[in-house]
């Protein structure tokens, strides 16, 4: 037993040189000057109107994002987990497919799709139907969140739904049960850890991106993962760091939340 324990040797070394020590680097500048004193005036930057602005706008779109997610997630995963199909089917590889494209190029993507000239409206414009204008606004964001993250919410529902007892359903329905009450007393409340799963894995991206804001908000649109990598790239490491913090307190808080409803990994395990 002892021999096998150094098998995680490698992964322990892995974990604490990229997850460990730039954690540590973060919170030590997050809570020092640049002369290396204490302080904790890099936290309050928050406070700040601009910095205020860009993390309410963050959690407004993150929410919006997720609700969304969560909406048009359920009901597939529902018809996907009824078709009882096993991880390697074609349909389910269909949406793990552009998980495995670069997370840029997506974006990208998208960018090409719905500026003023671009593909969209110049179909729009062939068919005499009038042209969209959602580039460089919230909107445009939201739809770059939702489908990148989209996979994220789908995997975890179905993969708690496929594990449901389909005698406990069955029990639901001869003892007179409708299909609302079923589906409200029995099939949503066994598939809430997936459903929590699903809502951490996307609204803690969400919150924290910043290269979709800049592609398909054209730069205008400033949320607090924009301010954090300005600050970074302006040599602000502090203020940052700072501000870095308080993301992390609402990670840590999904991250209790999961472990709440989700104390079995239900949710986790998309395979």
């Amino acid at each position: 037993m002892n021999k096998k324990k150094w098998l995680a040797t490698p992964y322990i070394i892995w974990m604490a040189a990229f997850i460990i020590i730039p954690l540590i680097l973060v919170v030590y500048y997050g809570v020092t000057t640049d002369s290396g004193s204490f302080t904790l005036e890099n936290v309050k930057n928050i406070a700040n109107h601009d910095n205020m602005k860009a993390l309410l706008l963050s959690l407004k779109l993150s929410l919006i994002s997720t609700v969304i997610c969560l909406v048009l997630a359920y009901p597939l995963a529902m018809i996907l987990s009824k078709m009882q199909m096993n991880s390697h089917s074609f349909i389910v590889l269909i949406f793990i497919l552009p998980m495995w494209m670069n997370f840029l190029l997506r974006t990208l993507a998208w960018q090409t799709l719905l500026e003023k000239n671009g593909v969209i409206n110049t179909l729009l414009g062939y068919l005499g139907i009038p042209g969209i204008d959602i580039i460089n606004t919230p909107s445009a964001i939201i739809l770059g969140m939702v489908y990148n993250f989209l996979p994220f919410m789908v995997l975890p529902i179905y993969n708690t739904l496929i594990k449901l007892d389909l005698n406990v359903i069955n029990a639901a329905r001869d003892l007179g049960a409708n299909s609302t009450q079923t589906f409200t007393k029995i099939i949503f409340p066994l598939s809430l850890p997936g459903v929590v799963s699903g809502i951490t894995m996307v609204f803690v991206p969400a919150l924290t991106t910043f290269v979709i804001s800049d592609i398909l908000g054209g730069g205008k649109i400033l949320l607090i993962g924009n301010i954090i990598e300005q600050d970074f790239r302006s040599s602000r490491w502090n203020v940052g760091s700072g501000l870095s913090l308080v993301l992390m307190v609402f990670i840590l808080l999904s991250m209790a939340i999961l472990a709440k409803y989700d104390k079995d990994s239900e949710g986790t395990n998309i395979w």
